[in-house]
């Protein structure tokens, strides 16, 4: 936390703007700062005040007996922007404005402002919280400079958890969702408007927290990425999981992001890319960010995904199968010595595959939970588990079931939740400390979360380990000029990519000419710098057959593209290529995230049907696997109905190509559009048919 350390662990804070009254703003922290036990020095400032709260008042910042390391503005309105100056001044190392009004409702007067406090700031090497900042609060140090409400009736219960987060409400909602579950929180902080500190840059301290396991972000805009990106790296490094919830995937939702924090809008299939490419799950509502915290908790490295299921109830049975299908843990398939012996523990009307339905077996009998984990655990084939149980009362030993539940899962150390509907049998298993859902589907999503995550984790460690840094942000202000096809086919071919055998002409003698080299049937295209859609011009003529046709089309070409007034370049005469399956591959810079690679189904319905996956360079061989497998198509390209496979290898070996060459600096690609590019069976490679580039200018 070293330089970002006087707003996490301040070892003084002034309040300008302080009150007596622990319900207003400027009376919140000097409250809090007492009951959640700061050990560093107080100032209250209000010049109407010989004391507040116990503590000695002074009349300005400038009275104070020593220059503070953290000041807490309280005051609203403009009146925020002289204290700020004032705090520059006296040598403030961090100060945290709480005041709003400013980039979130005007965003060129607001936007004004917020940089005129932060050039104050930073000529005296001072940084910003905020403004429209709720505030922060650091539970290990009792450094709490915030006014939330949420506060009032807590009590010093630190955690493990860090809560970060542009907006002041959804710094602290989810920290009630924990409380509920008994789950302490040691940071949550509200950043406002990140006008300096933004919530990705103090979310980098806060990793280097030791006592952090579990990091949760809220973020409502993406301003720049270098901070995130240093955050992932710093957590994986840490093996510290980090869940995220970016709103604002509808227009609807970019549109109120505006109005509340003065965010920017980002492409959301670029924040789910970017996201999963540097280890961080992105948790679809506020349910999914809290829902899965206790099991990253427990301290458990899981080595794979397949689930055993155990129930009193056929039922629960079904539905954990369902659920667990849905999002892909398969259900282990028991050794054939394991479902031996549970036959020999078990009723015969009891189920021993996988799910195990105990049925009615466990209220005559309740030592059967305690008969049948511990012959469960020995199984290879178990990767996590859950038990249900739905129903439970008089006649079933639910202290004894939750006993040995809470036993086997430190026998295995695998991960083990339990899906209890009634309270008191839910009580009973939490008091051993077993993580409790009210259903089997919560249950299996939260372990299915929690799984996933390790492994994206995994596959993230080992992708920064193989191909480095990612790739750094080309501006694209400016200009860019956009190829001829020629000139895009050149460029690939450079690169190693395979494209279609062609030639350019630029005469009707060399078009016949290269009609006899090539062979036919061939096609003939309009080549011109100016003409990105050559069809709709009739532009492309596909299975010429005779060197004269050839000839008659360069003539007609030719007369097109000089009627339209874009330069001619000549005509491209070229292979007719086949293949199995038109793919899609693009590219372009995105503003915050640098190059984003699209892959899809592709040809000419490409934009109705959208079966595309992004991917952000750096990335290999397996990433472009994972990605394919992830498309509508995928099953295509395994051979379908006797069919032979498809050669993805041939393709993922272009996909990569084309991340490194976006990923250059040199080559200036700005953008790209490779349809089709024509996939055949397995051996027989992939070929660039058509391509635009655009490179700066």
């Amino acid at each position: 936390m070293s330089r970002l350390k006087a707003a996490l662990d301040p070892r003084s804070i002034a309040i300008i703007g302080a009150s007596e009254n622990p319900n207003k703003v400027g009376g919140r922290p000097v409250h809090y700062l007492d009951k959640f036990g700061f050990k560093g020095k107080i100032f209250p400032i209000n010049p109407s005040r010989p004391e507040v709260q116990g503590h000695k008042c002074y009349p300005s910042l400038k009275d104070l007996p020593e220059a503070p390391e953290m000041v807490i503005v309280a005051v609203a309105g403009d009146n925020a922007i002289g204290a700020v100056e004032d705090c520059a001044a006296r040598g403030v190392k961090v100060a945290v404005v709480m005041a709003s009004g400013f980039g979130e409702v005007d965003a060129v007067a607001g936007k004004a402002k917020e940089r005129h406090m932060v050039e104050v700031a930073h000529k005296a090497g001072m940084r910003i919280v905020g403004p429209n900042s709720q505030g922060l609060a650091n539970f290990g140090t009792g450094a709490i400079a915030s006014f939330s409400t949420m506060f009032m009736d807590m009590d010093r219960a630190e955690g493990h958890v860090a809560m970060l987060s542009q907006s002041g409400a959804l710094s602290t909602v989810p920290v009630g969702f924990l409380r509920q579950k008994g789950i302490g929180v040691r940071h949550t902080h509200a950043t406002g408007n990140d006008a300096d500190i933004t919530v990705g840059e103090l979310a980098i301290a806060v990793a280097e927290d030791p006592e952090v396991k579990l990091l949760l972000l809220y973020l409502e805009s993406i301003p720049e990425k270098k901070y995130l990106e240093e955050l992932a790296a710093v957590a994986l490094d840490r093996d510290l999981p980090i869940v995220a919830l970016k709103s604002g995937r509808s227009e609807a939702g970019r549109q109120a992001a505006q109005s509340h924090t003065g965010a920017l809008a980002n492409e959301d299939r670029v924040v789910d890319a970017f996201f999963e490419h540097h280890g961080i799950w992105r948790a679809p509502d506020m349910r999914g960010l809290v829902e899965a915290t206790e099991l990253y908790l427990k301290g458990w490295k899981p080595k794979g995904r397949r689930l055993v299921a155990i129930s009193n109830s056929g039922a629960v049975c079904v539905m954990t199968a369902d659920a667990a299908t849905s999002v892909g843990m398969p259900m282990a398939k028991l050794a054939p010595e394991t479902d031996k012996k549970l036959k020999g523990i078990l009723p015969s009307f009891a189920t021993t595959t996988n799910p195990i339905d105990l049925t009615a077996a466990l209220l005559s009998n309740s030592r059967l939970f305690g008969d049948i984990l511990p012959v469960i655990a020995e199984d290879p084939a178990a990767d996590a588990f859950l038990i249900g149980v739905p129903v439970a009362g008089p006649g079933y030993d639910v202290e004894a079931f939750a006993r040995d539940t809470a036993a086997f899962g430190k026998q295995t150390g695998k991960p083990l939740v339990v899906a209890a509907t009634q309270k008191s049998v839910a009580d009973e298993f939490a008091a051993k400390g077993t993580t409790v859902f009210p259903t089997e589907v919560e249950a299996v999503s939260a372990l299915h979360q929690f799984l996933a995550h390790h492994e994206l984790m995994a596959r993230t460690r080992a992708r920064s380990g193989m191909h480095g840094k990612p790739s750094a942000s080309v501006a694209i202000s400016g200009a860019t000029t956009m190829l001829n096809e020629a000139d895009s086919l050149a460029l690939l071919a450079e690169r190693g990519i395979p494209v279609v055998p062609h030639r350019l002409c630029r005469s009707r003698a060399e078009a016949v000419a290269a009609f006899e080299a090539i062979g036919g049937p061939v096609v003939v295209k309009g080549c011109s710098a100016d003409i990105a859609h050559k069809s709709e011009l009739g532009l492309v003529k596909l299975g010429v057959k005779t060197r004269d046709e050839a000839g008659d089309i360069y003539t007609q070409m030719e007369e097109i593209i000089r009627k339209h007034g874009a330069r001619f370049d000549g005509v491209i005469v070229a292979a007719m290529a086949g293949g199995r399956r038109e793919i899609m591959i693009g590219a372009h810079r995105d503003p915050v995230f640098g190059p984003v690679v699209a892959v899809g189904d592709g040809g000419k319905y490409v934009e109705i049907f959208r079966d595309t996956t992004l991917l952000l360079p750096p990335f290999g061989m397996a990433d472009v696997k994972d990605a394919l497998g992830r498309l509508r198509i995928a099953p295509l390209f395994a051979g379908v109905r006797g069919e032979p496979p498809m050669d993805v290898d041939a393709l993922s070996d272009a996909i990569v190509k084309i991340g490194a060459l976006m990923a250059d600096p040199v080559a200036n690609v700005m953008s790209l559009d490779l349809n089709p590019v024509m996939l055949d069976s397995a051996g027989k490679g992939c070929v660039v048919v058509d391509a635009v580039v655009f490179r700066k200018a």
